[in-house]
C-alpha cells in the first residue's frame, strides 16, 4: 500500500478516550463538560480542524453514554473493553483501527488535554507533511524542552508501537527508546499540556 503524503488529509487523528477517571471519582474524562459541552468534542474537533482524516476516538468507560450524548459527526468510534488495562490498550486499539484506512501516519492525542487544539495539531502534521517519508515520520509536541502532545507516528512504525505499549505508560517506551529519531516541534506558544487527573484539575476546564 502506497502510503505517501498528499494534500487529502493522509494524515489520520486518534483521539484516546477511554478513561475511566478513577481519580475523578470515576467520571469518565470523555464526558467531562468543557465549554458547555463534553471534552470529547474539544478533543476531535481539535484533531479535525488541524487537517487530520480520518478521526478515530477509543471508547472505554461509559462508552455507551459517550455515544449517546456526544456529537461526533465523521468520527469513527472504536471501543476498547480492555480500557481498565491503561492507555496502552487504547492505543494498540486506535493503531489497530487505522490499519485499514491508507493513511500514511497518526497523529495522537489524549481527550483530557483541553488546552491542546487545532493549532498545535496542525503545526505536528506540518512536520510531517514536510517529511521525505511521512510513513517513517516521528514527531512530537515540545513544552519548555519536554516531549508532549500530540505525537504522530508514521504508518511503518505502528506495529512496533503496538507492541510497546503497556499499561499506562502507552508509547513512552517506543518514544525512549526511538528519541534520536523524534522531531520536535514547540508548541509551548499556542497550547498548554495540563492534564485533567485530579478533582483541583476541573479548575482548568471553567
Amino acid at each position: 500500500m502506497d502510503r505517501t503524503f498528499d494534500d487529502n488529509a493522509q494524515v489520520a487523528g486518534l483521539l484516546l478516550a477511554a478513561g475511566g477517571g478513577r481519580r475523578l471519582g470515576g467520571r469518565p474524562k470523555a464526558l467531562l463538560e468543557y465549554r458547555g459541552r463534553p471534552l470529547v468534542e474539544h478533543a476531535a474537533r481539535a484533531l479535525r480542524e488541524g487537517g487530520c482524516a480520518p478521526v478515530h476516538i477509543v471508547l472505554g468507560a461509559a462508552a455507551g453514554e459517550v455515544r449517546e450524548r456526544a456529537e461526533l459527526p465523521g468520527c469513527v468510534l472504536v471501543d476498547n473493553p480492555d480500557w481498565e488495562g491503561g492507555m496502552g490498550s487504547s492505543l494498540r486499539a486506535g493503531l489497530a483501527s487505522l490499519s485499514a484506512t491508507g493513511a500514511c501516519a497518526a497523529l495522537v492525542t489524549l481527550v483530557d488535554q483541553p488546552g491542546i487544539g487545532a493549532p498545535a495539531v496542525a503545526r505536528v502534521r506540518a512536520a510531517c507533511r514536510d517529511a521525505t517519508r511521512p510513513a517513517e515520520g516521528l514527531v512530537t509536541a515540545e513544552y519548555d524542552g519536554e516531549r508532549g502532545h500530540p505525537v504522530l507516528f508514521g504508518a511503518d512504525r505502528w506495529a512496533d508501537v503496538a507492541a510497546s505499549a503497556e499499561g499506562d505508560r502507552g508509547a513512552r517506551a517506543y518514544l525512549r527508546a526511538h528519541q534520536a529519531e523524534i522531531i520536535r516541534v514547540d508548541c509551548g506558544d499556542i497550547a498548554r499540556v495540563d492534564d485533567i487527573d485530579t478533582p483541583q484539575d476541573l479548575e482548568l476546564l471553567r
